[in-house]
């Protein structure tokens, strides 16, 4: 059975539970990480010593204390170590502005979070989907 790590830096708590349930249901082992603010996420990233933590798939929210994912997205792509990890953004946020300084700072995919509980958890389903049983990721 296939398996993945995925980060999850995302601070709303409402948003961890959906995500992390969403995940819990599917036929594939997923080991999820939460980090809750951007320069957790970077300390994650520098202190990364064993090949077998680095993370499949960063989820990332732009909205996050102490860093943005605007930022956090930055570290990552500019680290010849991680910049081949997909990045999605998964934000509240559907300023053009944001989903541009994305797209520029090379993120893989930006979804902006559905209201309703039920379509949120429909997009993980899909995000997990696509980049699970689709995608081929490289492995680090």
């Amino acid at each position: 059975m296939k398996s993945l790590n995925i980060l999850l830096v995302e601070d709303n708590e409402g948003d961890i539970l959906l995500t992390t349930e969403a995940f819990e249901e599917s036929k594939i082992i997923n080991i999820v990480e939460v980090i809750k603010d951007g320069s957790g996420a970077i300390n994650f990233f520098e202190n990364l010593h064993d090949k077998e933590s680095i993370p499949d798939l960063v989820l990332l929210d732009i909205n996050l204390p102490k860093m943005s994912g605007h930022q956090v997205l930055m570290y990552i792509k500019n680290n010849v170590k991680y910049k081949h990890i997909p990045v999605i953004m998964l934000t509240t946020s559907s300023s053009e502005q944001d989903i541009l300084k994305s797209y520029k700072s090379h993120v893989n995919c930006y979804i902006t979070k559905p209201i309703e509980v039920d379509d949120f958890i429909k997009a993980v389903t899909k995000i997990e989907d696509f980049w699970i049983n689709i995608v081929t990721i490289p492995k680090n």
